[in-house]
């Protein structure tokens, strides 16, 4: 599967983003999608997924300000960014796997088996 991420940018502190991921190819009936972020400097780091049950799960520093969602018809993957701060500049990646536990935080890792998409930026000013 194709992954092609667009809806990044620049916005001001306490703004609003929202990213967009469309697969192209045929998504497997079990999957786990999400999106992993680097910020220059550090490791590539998880920050939302859900599976194919609708499952979701958040790092703890963006819950209750990201929503991760999909849109099954459009074979398209969403996050939407609110309450944002410039800790959250980084290259957004979206990512898939048809092996469901990935998307448990504990398996959060970019050394996984993954499909990438090439990365939309994300910079917040102060």
């Amino acid at each position: 599967v194709q992954l092609v991420e667009s809806g990044g940018g620049l916005v001001q502190a306490g703004g609003s983003l929202r990213l967009s991921c469309a697969a192209f190819g045929l998504l497997p009936s079990s999957y786990c999608m999400g999106w992993f972020r680097q910020a220059p400097g550090k490791e590539r780091e998880g920050v939302a997924f859900i599976d194919s049950g609708g499952s979701t799960r958040y790092a703890d520093s963006v819950k209750g300000r990201f929503t991760v969602s999909e849109d099954n018809a459009k074979n398209t993957l969403y996050l939407q960014m609110n309450s944002l701060k410039p800790e959250d500049t980084a290259m957004y990646y979206c990512a898939a796997t048809s092996f469901v536990p990935y998307c448990r935080v504990s398996y959060w890792s970019p050394l996984r088996t993954y499909s990438w998409g090439q990365g939309t930026q994300v910079t917040v000013s102060s």
